[in-house]
């Protein structure tokens, strides 16, 4: 009669799922379920999601994991109600904060630029929380093709037989380091100044609905081992949210 958790599935003869859920939440609010059906989609998911349901998985489901959301569904429900949490758009850094540079530009130009928002953020005394270490690439603010970071800078004055394709490439270049006195100097002066932005850029960042909560943003720069995101509402992008932001958030919630 007094549940701590429910278990509900969707397709069941009579009332379904989604209905079902609509008079549990009617009857007790903060009482969680977990949605568990075998014809998973994204509308359903959203479906229980908006209904207030804590979690929404397929079957067959790993019994695992079934277990360890039970556990989680049981702690939250003894706290009858869910934190609230910030979400991308709170912590990201807006693109008005970004210098947009084209790709037709000089890579020179890139590293001046991103050297003056570095002076600036030392002046105002907040390089910390708003360093970017990043320009935008792109037209304008609401056409962003991508982000040129210090790391593609790095990767661009690299010597290109590293990143040969062949298996005994490694071997091969066991001992190049011991010639490779004088090489940055020569490779930043006489090459990647000149070059263009668009030779030397990463691939384009993935994109995250800046509506979208921090643990997605979180698994996301995970699972493509990516340091940043591009933040879009309604295709336009809005800010960039990056693993610092992150790492930032995790403070100011374990100092409250």
């Amino acid at each position: 009669e007094y549940p701590d958790v429910i278990i509900l599935d969707i397709n069941m003869p009579g009332m379904d799922g989604h209905n079902a859920l609509k008079e549990i939440k009617n009857h007790s609010p903060g009482l969680p379920v977990i949605m568990l059906t075998g014809h998973g989609e994204i509308l359903s998911a959203k479906e229980a999601r908006d209904g207030g349901a804590f979690d929404y998985l397929s079957k067959p489901c790993n019994i695992d994991v079934l277990s360890e959301r039970i556990t989680e569904a049981y702690k939250q429900g003894k706290k009858l109600k869910s934190p609230e949490e910030k979400r991308i758009t709170d912590i990201m850094i807006p693109v008005r904060e970004y210098a947009i540079l084209s790709g037709d530009q000089s890579v020179k130009d890139a590293i001046m630029t991103l050297k003056a928002s570095f002076t600036s953020g030392i002046s105002t005394s907040c390089i910390i929380e708003t360093g970017h270490c990043s320009v935008l690439v792109g037209n304008d603010e609401e056409n962003i093709e991508g982000v040129l970071t210090i790391v593609d800078l790095l990767a661009a004055v690299m010597p290109p037989y590293l990143s040969s394709p062949t298996r005994s490439a490694e071997d091969s270049v066991r001992y190049s380091s011991m010639f490779w006195e004088g090489m940055f100097s020569r490779k930043v002066k006489e090459e990647l100044g000149e070059m263009k932005i668009s030779e030397v850029i990463s691939p384009t960042p993935r994109r995250i609905n800046g509506k979208s909560n921090l643990m997605t943003a979180a698994y996301m720069m995970l699972k493509n081992e990516v340091r940043r995101l591009l933040a879009e509402i309604d295709s336009k992008v809005v800010g960039v949210v990056r693993e610092q932001d992150l790492f930032l958030e995790m403070e100011k919630l374990l100092k409250r």
